[in-house]
């Protein structure tokens, strides 16, 4: 079954053409908490060393730690793996997205949130022929 998911889908995992890139060119760099492994291997188009990563799971590119996510966008050449990582104290860890899901994030006022959305300046209140 997991061969047929390598096969036919891209987002659960690598496929079969990513399998065999990483197995030839790829040189594992390190792996996070939540299991992603990330790899470096060749030269993109401006000369810079390509990176990647294979999630664990269900790919997400959220799901990326801020270390890992500077290392990955060639903010830093210095993977975390390499060094004594710490977020600050401003960086949340990852949530899952939660859209179209019941954690999906529901303003006041949406239909699909409960309760009454709050009156605006904007609002206006229709004639009726008997006001």
């Amino acid at each position: 079954m997991k061969s047929l998911l390598q096969i036919f889908t891209w987002w659960n995992g690598q496929t079969i053409g990513t399998r065999f890139h990483t197995w030839r060119f790829g040189k594992r760099v390190g792996e996070d908490a939540a299991g992603n492994v990330y790899y470096q291997g060749g030269k993109d188009s401006e000369g810079r060393t390509r990176r990647w990563v294979i999630y664990n799971g269900y790919a997400d590119a959220s799901a990326i730690p801020p270390g890992w996510h500077g290392w990955m966008h060639h903010r830093t050449d210095v993977s975390p793996a390499d060094e004594s990582y710490k977020p600050r104290e401003w960086q949340k860890p990852h949530q899952p997205n939660g859209t179209g899901s019941a954690q999906a994030y529901r303003p006041p006022g949406s239909i699909n949130a409960t309760g009454e959305r709050p009156r605006v300046t904007g609002d206006y209140d229709a004639w009726t022929p008997r006001s």
